[in-house]
């Protein structure tokens, strides 16, 4: 059996009974909230949809997109959005990297090197980077 998404981290933002702490990811789905489609099971404690899948509610504690992974097999993926001005960049950078998931770091790592130049040119990626994850 594949590892859990959120393994032995106690201290992870997670919820205590959020699919992730006991599914790899692409195992259960993410919605943007609690919801209707996702009612919490009194006799487990977890949130399934209509057909058993398990499910997220906080996308932002778990750091993945919003998306139904094992339902539609929905992609893995994450996009940067680079702020309006050069000031916003490292702080939006920080928060971007620091409270995406593990398995999605390397993506935006290279969307990062290569938007940032595009948006903003003539800075130093390299030392951009650094600052956000310093």
């Amino acid at each position: 059996m594949a590892e859990p998404f959120v393994s032995g981290d106690a201290h992870h933002l997670a919820c205590g009974i959020c699919p992730s702490r006991r599914l790899p990811v692409g195992e259960f789905d993410v919605y943007e909230r609690p919801t209707k489609e996702c009612p919490f099971n009194p006799a487990d404690g977890h949130r399934y949809d209509s057909n058993g899948v398990p499910v997220c509610v906080h996308p932002d504690k778990v750091g993945l997109p919003a998306a139904r992974y094992k339902s539609d097999g929905a992609p893995l993926v994450a996009k940067l959005a680079l702020p309006a001005t050069e000031a916003e960049l490292v702080p939006y950078l920080r928060e971007a990297l620091y409270g995406a998931a593990p398995c999605l770091l390397d993506d935006l790592l290279e969307q990062a090197h290569a938007e940032i130049p595009r948006t903003f040119p003539g800075i130093d990626v390299l030392a951009t980077l650094r600052r956000a994850l310093n």
